[in-house]
């Protein structure tokens, strides 16, 4: 028997009783006459002593020769410490050690391994293994582990079937890149990994599952962010003989009940937004709705003043900023240098202090009285002592724009605050959306997203103005799922793989056998999927996913610990029928 006990198991109740633990020196103080040592595990850390009145004299050498991160057991008595640590939940005992073994020895680590360590995160991913001993990152794995079993407790109280879904499939045009799989058995032919396992359950329904759910593995070749990894997890759902509503209400039972499970956080209120008003009101697709905000446009009130950067633009749309009239011309050019960023790629600002003896003060006073900034003010939600920031431009770049802008400030004044969570369900999407590349248009979803049954007739003349039966939900200004009712009869599927630019013999070659499916009695459906990692993180108050995943890659999409990926041997290529006909190194 290793231990008898955890590292963080340990009381004043249990003084007097001979235990065994074992675990990682995490520290050592060693005075001579007396030892200390901090043993670690997952559960908690405990002291260990050596005392060269009580302890065998080899035993002191032995404790004497100990490195960090060395693995030992040790067996010893409980006692009462005489200076006690109550920022530790075993603090009020040690273990005087009688029997001590060393498991395995330790190389002195690259990093300290401790809460604040001294490694980059570069170093940390090389050695991700020692790095996963760290307490910040371990309670991350351990909350996410947490998060899974609530996911499963919910879906299968409520009937939903785990089922696995291929990981080997045919690589099928839904946006992304796919990574692909060269077979052997089959001589230059192709497996792809799957971006969703979309169409898998889709089938499902077709085969009378019902109620559908997995903890899956998907896999895009998409550049990388904080938010995005290569291969990532999804809540994948889908029902049979739904409309929207019902999908909705159940999601929102299991975000609310998940929320108040992790989180111990009571969220009531589920508001719905069509996309048009998201756009409209905050610039994008996934608003954060924790604080106001809310754009105002100007069109009506600043055109034709005689402000030419105004008069000249498609939109003219600003914000109110919260008590923040108060800041220096200083704080106000650098948030004017900011928009002006590459990334951002504005013009400039104009700026409106509303100040508390409610006077009006702003960039443009040449041209507007204060009646004008005052109409300004009401139609931006300004309140005296917030500050007004208008943007003018093309709609949809602007609107961008003003967006980042937004959340620049909110996270700059502390008002998107980690433990609150408005969730928001956002609907009515674009069912195509028009590529200038291609100059065709695409699926903003996937190709078997339904149309609304309304909007059909718009699909020969005004293609764009279809809505879709989707929609996605919101938490804190992220996407955390999306889903959709789905085609679910082989004509309008063919008839949408021909608005997408697909021939009959195109469609028929991509996805035969799902239209070949929906002859044999396909129930109406419809489902969401949940990003997974990303919903962890927000659980856990961060936005990036990156330390709640066990082993992950880096910006460049490398396992820089494994070193992958990696080449191949020449017999590997030759098996598998592969030639490299360039290399950039």
């Amino acid at each position: 028997m290793y231990r008898s006990h955890t590292c963080g198991e340990l009381r004043i109740e249990d003084k007097q009783k001979e235990v065994t633990l074992s675990g990682w020196v995490q520290k050592i103080r060693d005075k001579g006459f007396m030892i200390w040592v901090d043993l670690r595990d997952r559960y908690g850390v405990t002291q260990l002593i050596f005392d060269e009145e009580r302890t065998p004299k080899e035993m002191m050498e032995k404790a004497s020769r100990l490195g960090r991160e060395f693995v030992i057991q040790a067996t010893g008595e409980v006692i009462e410490r005489e200076s006690k640590n109550p920022n530790m939940p075993t603090g009020d005992v040690e273990i005087l050690v009688k029997e001590l073994t060393i498991l395995n020895s330790s190389e002195v680590p690259p990093f300290t391994i401790e809460e604040e360590t001294d490694g980059g995160e570069d170093l940390r991913m090389k050695y991700r293994y020692l790095d996963i001993r760290r307490n910040p990152v371990k309670e991350k794995l351990i909350f996410r582990s947490k998060v899974a079993m609530e996911v499963r407790n919910f879906l299968s109280d409520k009937g939903f079937i785990e089922v696995e879904t291929p990981v080997l499939i045919k690589s099928t045009p839904e946006g992304a890149r796919d990574f692909v799989v060269p077979s052997r058995m089959n001589e230059g032919q192709f497996y792809a990994l799957p971006q969703s396992p979309q169409t898998f359950k889709q089938l499902l329904m077709v085969g009378g599952m019902d109620k559908y759910f997995q903890i899956v593995k998907c896999f895009r070749d998409e550049d990388l962010r904080a938010d995005r990894q290569p291969e990532f997890t999804q809540i994948d759902c889908e029902m049979a003989f739904v409309e929207q509503e019902d999908v909705l209400n159940i999601f929102e039972d299991f975000t609310r009940q998940l929320i108040k499970k992790v989180k111990n956080v009571e969220v009531k209120e589920f508001p719905r937004m069509t996309y048009a008003d998201a756009m409209r009101k905050y610039g994008n697709d996934k608003p954060d709705i924790r604080f106001g905000m809310e754009f105002g446009e100007l069109n009506d009130l600043a055109k034709n003043k005689g402000f030419n950067v105004f008069d000249q633009q498609e939109l003219v749309v600003g914000i109110a900023v919260p008590r923040a009239a108060s800041f220096t011309r200083k704080e106000i050019d650098k948030l004017i240098d900011w928009v002006k960023r590459p990334q951002i790629g504005a013009n400039g600002l104009v700026w409106v202090k509303y100040n508390e003896d409610g006077s009006l003060k702003s960039s443009v006073d040449k041209f507007y009285s204060s009646e004008d900034l005052q109409e300004w003010a009401e139609r931006t939600g300004a309140k005296p002592g917030d500050l007004i920031l208008v943007m003018a431009g093309g709609t949809d770049k602007t609107r961008t724009q003003l967006s980042a802008l937004r959340m620049h400030l909110a996270n700059e004044l502390g008002l998107r605050k980690a433990d609150e969570f408005a969730p928001l369900w956002v609907v009515d999407f674009p069912l195509l959306e028009w590529d200038e590349e291609t100059e065709r248009y695409h699926a903003m979803h996937h190709p078997f997203t339904s149309p609304k049954p309304e909007d059909i007739k718009l699909l020969d003349t005004e293609p764009g103005k279809v809505r879709a039966n989707a929609y996605d939900l919101v938490l804190n200004g992220n996407e955390i799922g999306g889903g959709s009712i789905r085609i679910h009869d082989r004509k309008t599927q063919e008839m949408m793989f021909g608005h997408l630019g697909f021939t009959p013999e195109e469609a028929k070659a991509q996805f035969g056998f799902l239209m070949d499916a929906f002859q044999y009695g396909a129930p109406p459906h419809g489902g969401i999927a949940f990003g997974f990692d990303r919903l962890v993180a927000i659980l856990g108050g961060q936005e990036t996913i990156r330390d709640y995943i066990a082993f992950p890659k880096n910006n460049a999409g490398r396992d820089v610990m494994i070193d992958a990926p990696a080449k191949i041997d020449e017999e590997q290529l030759k098996e598998l029928n592969l030639q490299i006909t360039s290399e950039t190194e």
